[in-house]
């Protein structure tokens, strides 16, 4: 919402003021940065994130438990090599005080820490995720485990 705010505020002092701005395009860019990576946990825990269930639905249930592990576990270490670098590349923020190159001029660290703080809250939920379907607390990819492919096709029918 504040990025919107801003933009609409940028757009009305350079079109209606016929004035400069300084800081409005860097400060939304890092906004939108931040929210992406602060929203992917909770995408992933509301199950959001776009999915193809062909495959899926054309598994048996032991196949589909096994690729369902495959996939989070794949994916937890994606997020923990980008968990990995998203620090790194924030500490050297930090830690060498970097400044953008730009007339606003702000500490890097602060937009960069959305990086390890998203990916890391990420890498938490996907870690709850692949614990509770492994210990069967959660099934497969969401379906009845008796679910199969014509199933769902007869179910988009409806």
């Amino acid at each position: 919402m504040a990025s919107i705010i801003v933009t609409c505020q940028m757009i009305f002092i350079r079109f209606v003021l016929n004035g400069s701005t300084i800081w409005q395009t860097e400060g939304v860019t890092y906004m939108m940065i931040a929210a992406t990576m602060l929203g992917l946990p909770y995408v992933q825990f509301m199950r959001g994130h776009v999915n193809v269930d062909l495959l899926p639905l054309m598994l048996p249930v032991r196949a589909r438990k096994a690729l369902a592990l495959l996939v989070l576990a794949l994916t937890l270490a994606v997020t923990g090599v980008m968990l990995w670098h998203g620090y790194h590349f924030w500490y050297e923020a930090w830690d060498w005080g970097e400044t953008s190159n730009s007339p606003w001029n702000p500490k890097l660290w602060v937009p960069y820490l959305a990086l390890p703080l998203g990916f890391g809250l990420y890498a938490l939920q996907l870690a709850a995720d692949l614990l509770a379907t492994t210990s069967g607390i959660e099934r497969p990819f969401g379906f009845d485990p008796g679910a199969g492919l014509t199933d769902a096709l007869a179910e988009r029918a409806d």
